[in-house]
């Protein structure tokens, strides 16, 4: 089974959700959590957990074979990203920031003079802490193409066999959000009742439905504002499942990279009773467990 938790905007707390419902689930399942946040991971620093077993992630760049090149300018023509000028004696030459790695340059090169080279684009992480197995995504600094460590994260955690797969996506509706939330059996929205909380949840549950998944909201420190997320519900046919209030505890816990849930606190239950409702929604009930 596959979870999603999202939310469009950064900063509602998806995080703090999605590692307290991990290590909940992972009592009685064989959880694997995943953080495809890949420009600013943070689940392991919310769970104290290391960074081990760094892998690369890197993508394709071309390599030019001047012997070979006969300038036709076919390779720049091609490229949809504008990468590959016609420099020092219209040779082509690569802006390597603005190279996506997607080969079609290579594969419209006819003389067969254009190579292989690799460019490292981030890492992928895996560690162990709680209970669970964590995932994780990191973009290396200064890159501006996250799908391809999503991608990479992704095709890690699915390697890694478990009873539930939690996704933590990045905020926004992008196409790395796209692909994060591919075939989930559950999406949980993550908002909060302000202005910009109903409107990214808007975006995320209009994603949502064109790619025919099932959504269930939870508003997150639902005391600090007005905005009416129920009408925002009621529209796309969720429903929501859970109303967090605003607490120092959660905020302590934040900062002490400690799940409340560990602890047993006021706030742990509000996160022990969501887990049971997905738990609820994944196998009605059934059980399921290892």
């Amino acid at each position: 089974m596959k979870i999603a938790v999202t939310g469009g905007k950064g900063g509602t707390g998806k995080s703090t959700v999605a590692t307290n419902i991990s290590v909940v689930l992972g009592r009685k399942y064989s959880v694997a959590l995943g953080d495809l946040d890949v420009e600013c991971p943070n689940d392991h620093i919310l769970l104290s957990a290391e960074l081990n077993n760094e892998r690369k992630v890197e993508i394709f760049k071309p390599i030019f074979d001047y012997a070979k090149c006969t300038k036709c300018s076919v390779c720049k023509n091609i490229c949809q990203e504008n990468a590959i000028v016609m420099f020092r004696n219209n040779y082509p030459f690569l802006i390597p920031n603005l190279c996506s790695g997607c080969t079609a340059c290579k594969l419209a090169c006819t003389y067969n003079a254009i190579k292989d080279g690799s460019k490292l684009v981030g890492h992928t992480y895996e560690s162990e802490i709680h209970g669970i197995k964590l995932f994780t995504g990191m973009l290396l600094e200064g890159e501006e193409r996250a799908y391809p460590v999503v991608l990479a994260t992704l095709k890690r955690i699915f390697s890694y066999s478990a009873d539930i797969y939690i996704v933590d996506t990045s905020a926004g509706t992008s196409n790395s959000v796209a692909k994060s939330l591919e075939s989930a059996d559950l999406v949980v929205a993550v908002t909060e009742p302000t202005p910009l909380g109903a409107h990214a949840l808007e975006g995320i549950l209009k994603l949502a439905g064109k790619l025919g998944l099932r959504a269930k909201i939870v508003v997150n420190r639902a005391d600090i504002g007005n905005e009416k997320i129920d009408k925002i519900a009621e529209k796309y046919s969720s429903e929501i499942v859970m109303e967090i209030p605003y607490s120092e505890e959660i905020v302590k816990s934040y900062m002490a990279g400690r799940p409340v849930v560990l602890d047993g606190g006021k706030m742990a239950k509000y996160y022990e009773d969501l887990a049971k409702i997905i738990e609820e929604e994944l196998y009605g009930g059934s059980g399921g467990e290892r």
